[in-house]
């Protein structure tokens, strides 16, 4: 597993396996979001079977599918909704761990310093400083 923190709060990974779960709740997580949308690559583990082996390990599980490339306002909310409603601290996954950060680059503009955001995702091997551009542009 390639777990990447972000905050104290929150990690990303990329996609996980069901025989990883043991893994990550050993490893203090209460939480498991996932971002990733079933089928979007073949031989990805099924959400369901993630929620299930989650549930066994005795964390939260939640799905909030992005399509690549296209974070409605209604994707964004249901995110927000998910990191506040989660236990913590969560790990999100998707295909790379990318879509996670950039969606909690959205949820965490104007609660976070842009700064304190783009360095955040840099840390983890992430680049939002463009989403980040784009947010502040849109004011």
């Amino acid at each position: 597993m390639d777990l990447r923190r972000i905050t104290d709060d929150f990690s990303v990974s990329p996609q996980i396996e069901c025989e990883d779960v043991a893994d990550i709740a050993a490893a203090g997580f209460r939480s498991i979001l996932c971002n990733r949308p079933d089928d979007e690559e073949l031989g990805q583990c099924a959400y369901d079977d993630v929620a299930k082996a989650a549930a066994d390990a005795g964390l939260a599980v939640r799905s909030v599918p992005i399509i690549s490339g296209r974070v409605t306002p209604e994707d964004a909310q249901a995110f927000r909704a998910a990191l506040e409603e989660m236990p913590k601290p969560i790990l999100a996954y998707c295909r790379s761990g990318t879509r996670c950060t950039m969606l909690w680059s959205i949820a965490s503009f104007g609660a976070l310093d842009p700064d304190q955001i783009v360095s955040a995702a840099a840390d983890a091997g992430y680049d939002v400083s463009g989403l980040v551009r784009q947010l502040q542009q849109k004011g």
